[in-house]
């Protein structure tokens, strides 16, 4: 764990800028800066930075901070319940942006923004940048780059899930470029309509339902363009069974327990004019709901089986049948109100056993990392 703060002190994220622009001040318009009112201080700061406004955190003994890379829903949902259980959020962009690595007294070294941290939420989204914040970093995360990995290639997940016995739909892997006649058999072992995925895309992006043999082949070769490309390192994509009416539930797990549960369903006029993805980000709505035990220890025994231990499981149930469809190691963070009682304290605590190094999964026998 990080150094245990010695004294009680202000902090904001502005607070390490050089010294010129700790004095409070006037600026001319057209400057490039904005005056912004920081613990009763006004203080210039350069209006690229303002991508949220300026807080104050108050960081006392035993207080942990937390580095999260992404300014979404779930650092704004997050920050306020976290913060009065002693764990501050704060942004740390790692992407679109320079970082000089070498230059003495350069801005970033100025600002100290990559110092002082305690623990990592989730490995940032690019994976190559995320490695260069997580050297400067030098933080344990709650979900590491190999926890990400492990979920976010979708074909690896549930080839794991499928060793550990946890169901999940009929799956073929296809690795590009694969001949006409391998893809004709691997669309013989399906009832059509199929569908269709990249491998490691989220969102509901590219994935595509196909009724007939000509349009599976005319939806590989458009995959085949875009894994032609040399820089492109995933040259794989996912066939699976299409579960008609199927219900699409996000279950979230915390070290491999439930916590709480969202259905989501789209419109009912985007049903009728043939819309079937359950995205959130593609229209969806996500109520707040608690699934039957059975499926609730589906989405459980997931989480375990891939040690993964801050999860969303994505859950297909269809008529009698429940399978894990996709998981998500970077799980957006829904409103407090559609997860159980104490989530909050559950996920704080998480925090605080990624910070010490403790995680309960790592030794967990019915996880199949390797």
């Amino acid at each position: 764990m990080g150094a245990v703060r010695e004294r009680t002190r202000k902090r904001t994220r502005d607070d390490r800028a050089p010294e010129p622009f700790r004095k409070p001040l006037s600026v001319p318009p057209h400057s490039g800066f904005a005056v912004v009112g920081v613990s009763n201080h006004r203080l210039p700061v350069p209006i690229g930075f303002l991508t949220t406004p300026p807080h104050t955190t108050d960081v006392t003994d035993g207080d942990l901070r937390l580095a999260v890379a992404t300014d979404a829903e779930t650092l704004s949902r997050i920050r306020e319940p976290l913060a009065e259980r002693g764990i501050h959020a704060e942004f740390v962009p790692t992407s679109e942006r320079t970082i000089p690595l070498d230059a003495e007294g350069s801005e970033a070294e100025r600002k100290g923004e990559f110092d002082g941290f305690d623990v990592g939420f989730v490995f940032p989204t690019r994976m190559a940048e995320g490695g260069v914040a997580d050297a400067l970093l030098g933080v344990p995360w709650v979900n590491g780059r190999e926890a990400v990995l492990r979920s976010r290639y979708k074909g690896e997940a549930l080839a794991r899930l499928r060793r550990a016995d946890i169901p999940t739909p009929e799956t073929v892997v296809v690795s590009n470029p694969a001949s006409e006649a391998d893809l004709g058999e691997v669309w013989a072992r399906f009832e059509p309509p199929v569908v269709v995925k990249p491998n490691s895309t989220t969102r509901g992006v590219g994935v595509a339902k196909v009724s007939d043999l000509d349009s599976f082949l005319g939806v590989v070769d458009y995959l085949d363009l875009v894994h032609d490309y040399r820089a492109t390192g995933d040259r794989s994509f996912l066939v699976q069974e299409f579960l008609p009416d199927a219900r699409d539930y996000r279950v979230m797990c915390v070290e491999g327990e439930y916590v709480g549960a969202v259905e989501r369903r789209l419109p009912d006029d985007v049903l009728e004019a043939g819309g079937w993805k359950h995205n959130v980000h593609r229209g969806a709505e996500a109520t707040g709901v608690r699934p039957p035990e059975a499926h609730r220890e589906v989405a459980a025994a997931a989480a375990r089986a891939l040690g993964v231990r801050w999860l969303g499981v994505d859950l297909l149930v269809s008529g009698e049948r429940v399978v894990v469809n996709e998981t998500n190691a970077r799980p957006t963070v829904d409103a407090a109100t559609k997860y159980e009682d104490g989530f909050y304290d559950r996920l704080a605590g998480l925090i605080r056993r990624a910070a010490a190094g403790d995680d309960p999964l790592r030794d967990d026998p019915s996880a199949t990392r390797g």
